[in-house]
């Protein structure tokens, strides 16, 4: 495949001023690879507090603890 201007990873073969191993010499400028800058669209904001489905799924799991304790303690009463 040969390699153009617009190539993110031209061949080191075909490189000018590339020396053995992927280094240039003192003075030369390595050739142009894709970069990207960090930066991106804004993000939206996030909320600080805590879902209503994550507050029922939290008071369930607390109602099917409690009534298997309830349970429990009543099985142990009854021998």
């Amino acid at each position: 495949m040969a390699s153009t201007a617009d190539d993110p990873d031209p061949d080191p073969a075909r490189t000018p001023d590339l020396d053995p191993g992927g280094g240039v010499p003192p003075g030369s400028t390595p050739p142009e690879s894709a970069q990207t800058s960090g930066l991106s669209a804004p993000e939206p904001r996030t909320r600080h507090h805590f879902p209503p489905t994550g507050v029922a799924a939290v008071i369930v799991t607390v109602l099917i603890v409690a009534m298997f304790l309830a349970a429990a303690v009543a099985m142990l009463f009854a021998l």
